[in-house]
């Protein structure tokens, strides 16, 4: 074959072949080498199964970013190609190999420039030991979700804990992440039960193994409908009434999915909210027309954001001479740009590729505090971005010199 498969990116769970500037599961940014034709960008992600519900609106966010910059870069118009990956690696692979012979899209793996941007991955070790000098990393991390929701939660008395584990490498590195934090504060992990993913449906006897284990705090390692079901049935068990329920990835879509009857109270991280700011409210008015049944989500948000900040720097770039920059020269002036967008501000790109987006720590309201459609969230904290995630000595990226 032509091309080789280069990172598998996570979206909280999604396995995705990563082919180009990856946006939730990925997204593929790519300037056919010797052609003036459309500069495509590519997003491949769960369209359907245990993340479809997160999914839905990362298109029409992108192409919010595309008409934002006039549709055309360097007098290329921008088009988007997208697929479902049905979380299934091989089907991820055979469709990167298709957008690459067939329809134009460069394969640009480290060693040939490719632009990987991951804003849905979950990964902390994308901008750790899997860093790469051509990529970077949007939205959240497993360090920063284990930082912000598990420190507050440890801080608020939960200090024991019982993990229920999406047994893959997202889970697993989100419960060990959790877990650093959880014993640095002297609190303590009772055990853990680890499921398989993505065949689990039926979560009962690990909830009960959870309420048996006499821990305060039910740690949720996993995303989606996943969480959702787990929630629900912790519910249905009482299991609330005994312990307190950390879900370390959550999203506004899943507490819309839940109902605030059921999450109300709920503890839960994320780098955007559609009703945070005047700014986000106004990127939210904006994508309502295109999804007019799903309010954003962060994953949602950071495809535009990421997407924006690309075709941003590509334009500044210049001309015919951006066409034949390398990825590296393309992503250190990503870096070397101040990133600005309604969803999160002003923000910057590390020297690993960490983007510093700022952490918010909310509650969900219960129904009677919520006065509007979507209105879901209470403030508690707002961690900044070099402080949400991991320093920067720790990581380990191997291209960054100590």
């Amino acid at each position: 074959m032509s091309m080789k498969i280069n990172n598998v990116a996570r979206l909280g769970g999604i396995l995705a072949a990563a082919v180009g500037l990856t946006a939730a599961g990925v997204m593929a940014v790519a300037q056919a080498q010797q052609s003036p034709g459309p500069l495509k960008i590519g997003v491949m992600d769960g369209f359907s199964g245990v993340y479809g519900d997160l999914t839905a609106g990362e298109v029409e966010a992108m192409q919010m970013a595309i008409e934002e910059v006039g549709g055309k870069v360097l007098g290329r118009p921008v088009e988007i190609l997208s697929a479902d990956h049905q979380t299934k690696p091989d089907v991820g692979a055979a469709i990167a190999r298709k957008w690459y012979d067939v329809d134009g899209v460069r394969k640009v793996s480290q060693e040939k420039g490719l632009i990987d941007l991951n804003t849905g991955a979950a990964s902390s070790d994308l901008t750790g030991p899997a860093c790469s000098p051509t990529g970077a990393h949007w939205v959240y991390d497993t360090y920063s979700l284990a930082h912000v929701t598990g420190s507050a939660m440890v801080k608020a008395g939960g200090d024991s804990w019982y993990f229920l584990t999406a047994d893959y490498a997202f889970g697993k590195q989100l419960q060990a992440d959790t877990t650093g934090f959880i014993t640095a504060a002297k609190g303590t992990v009772k055990g853990a039960s680890r499921y398989p993913f993505p065949d689990t449906s039926d979560f009962s006897s690990f909830l009960v193994q959870a309420q048996a284990s006499g821990a305060k705090v039910l740690g949720l390692a996993n995303a989606g409908a996943d969480t959702v079901n787990s929630i629900k049935q912790a519910h249905e068990f009482g299991l609330n009434q005994t312990m307190k329920i950390a879900a370390l990835l959550m999203f506004i879509t899943d507490v819309h999915a839940l109902g605030l009857n059921a999450a109300s109270g709920l503890t839960l991280t994320e780098s955007f909210y559609w009703d945070l700011n005047d700014r986000t409210r106004a990127f939210t008015k904006r994508v309502l027309p295109k999804t007019p049944n799903n309010y954003p989500n962060m994953i949602h948000a950071g495809c535009y954001s990421g997407a924006l900040h690309y075709l941003k720097a590509a334009a500044a770039m210049g001309g015919a001479a951006a066409a034949k920059k390398d990825g590296v020269a393309t992503i250190n002036k990503m870096k070397s740009m101040e990133v600005d967008d309604d969803c999160f501000g002003k923000t910057k790109i590390r020297v690993d590729g960490r983007n510093l987006v700022p952490a918010y720590l909310f509650e969900v309201k219960k129904p009677a505090e919520s006065k509007k459609p979507w209105d879901y969230y209470k403030l508690v904290a707002t961690t900044p971005g070099d402080e949400a995630f991991r320093p920067l000595a720790e990581g380990h990226c191997p291209f960054v010199k100590a």
